[in-house]
């Protein structure tokens, strides 16, 4: 009796084995993965990163922007980059062109899983024009600044507009027959555009240096030499609406580049108004109490806004 119990436990445990399922044998052979997504996308002379949506389990729409300074024909627009999601596989790879010259500037990816699923992308191009190109005459030199401006010790100046803080020769009015131009060199693998920029000092080929001469005298450089004097680079970052500014000696600014003609309210009963274009930058000044409302503490100790003020020729 014993040994009849015994060998019954005995088949008991080798069938009990038997059942188990091997946990390793779907994943190799891929039945687990029903991945079928496309994670990064870029073509050539795309402005921004794509905007990737899965609209379902069998759909999804991709948005792009394509700059047609460089492009005009968009029956050939090529593809730079492709990643999909784990082993899935495309109806497109990397250096194959897409037509989207049509009704609706689209076209169709179509990406399948492992274990055959399917999901189709629209990809919609939108054209894309870089705003900031040109060449911009120099209007204006403006200064948001003061401390306790909730008291009156801010204000909106122009630079020119108290020539007696500043050299007699090369102060800020040296700037305003200056012409900045802007010329389009290509896009960073982030989708961000850059180019040259060339300030060009204007008939009396003098650029500003920028020193606060009364009392206590003041290089204020580091505040208001936002654009290189002669030739320098730029880079437009879209996701941050920053432009940056690399000099020859490879130190940079960065402001944001007003597009339009605007109000900025700038709060404590203050606005600055840009007729045209500019560009504008934040500015890290100090507190300075005991010389609040005084020239020197809004140009030198507690200078907040600068915008440098264009008109596009």
């Amino acid at each position: 009796m014993k040994i009849t119990l015994k060998i019954f436990l005995l088949l008991a445990v080798v069938t009990q084995f038997s059942c188990v399922k091997d946990p390793f044998k779907e994943f190799e052979e891929g039945n687990w993965n029903n991945e079928r997504s496309i994670l990064c996308i870029k073509f050539q002379n795309q402005v921004g990163a794509a905007e990737i949506v899965r609209d379902g389990d069998a759909t999804g729409t991709i948005m792009v922007g394509i700059n047609t300074d460089a492009v005009s024909d968009f029956t050939n627009i090529e593809l730079s980059t492709l990643v999909l999601s784990y082993d899935a596989s495309a109806t497109v790879d990397v250096g194959d062109a897409l037509n989207f010259e049509n009704e609706s500037s689209s076209a169709t990816i179509t990406v399948t899983s492992p274990t055959g699923i399917s999901r189709e992308y629209t990809v919609i191009a939108e054209p894309f024009t870089e705003t900031i190109l040109g060449t911009y005459a120099v209007s204006n030199l403006i200064v948001w600044g003061g401390t306790g401006p909730e008291y009156g010790g801010g204000a909106v100046l122009a630079m020119t507009d108290k020539p007696w803080v500043w050299p007699e020769n090369g102060g800020p009015a040296a700037e305003l027959d200056n012409t900045i131009t802007l010329e389009l060199g290509g896009f960073t693998d982030q989708g961000n555009s850059y180019g040259t920029i060339t300030n060009n000092a204007g008939p009396d080929g003098a650029y500003a240096d920028f020193q606060y001469v009364l009392d206590p005298s003041t290089d204020v450089n580091g505040f208001y030499r936002k654009i290189p004097a002669g030739e320098g680079q730029w880079e437009r970052n879209y996701a941050t609406g920053m432009v940056t500014f690399t000099f020859a000696d490879g130190s940079t600014t960065s402001g944001v580049f007003v597009e339009s003609a605007t109000t900025v309210d700038l709060g404590f009963d203050q606005t600055k108004t840009v007729e045209n274009q500019a560009f504008q930058f934040q500015l890290n000044g100090t507190d300075d109490w005991d010389n609040i409302y005084s020239d020197y503490d809004k140009f030198v100790k507690k200078p907040r806004t600068y915008w440098i003020d264009l008109v596009k020729k």
